[in-house]
C-alpha cells in the first residue's frame, strides 16, 4: 500500500522539478520490499531521495514525511549539483 497522503505529492515532484526529478511510488506492503524498508530504519514506510547512482541523499520515515522539508532538501540537493 502506498501512503494515500504521499502518493499524489510524490508524483507531483516531477512537475515541480521538471527534468530534474524522477518520482516513483512503491508498494510498502509488498513482501519483497519489507527488507528494504527495515534496512532504511522505517517501521512501515517512508520517503527516500536517491541520486542517479542510487546513493541515498535524504530520507524521512513513516508518517513524519513533511513535503515542505522535502522540497527544501530537493532544492538544496539540486543547487549543490549545479
Amino acid at each position: 500500500m502506498v501512503c494515500a497522503r504521499l502518493k499524489p505529492a510524490v508524483s507531483g515532484l516531477e512537475q515541480q522539478f521538471p527534468g530534474k526529478v524522477t518520482a516513483r511510488n512503491v508498494d510498502a506492503s509488498d513482501p519483497e520490499r519489507q527488507e528494504q524498508i527495515q534496512a532504511l530504519g522505517f517501521k512501515s514506510h517512508g520517503l527516500v531521495v536517491r541520486s542517479k547512482d542510487g546513493a541515498m541523499l535524504f530520507k524521512q520515515a513513516d508518517h513524519t514525511v513533511d513535503m515542505a522539508t522535502l522540497e527544501s532538501a530537493l532544492r538544496q540537493i539540486l543547487e549543490s549539483k549545479g
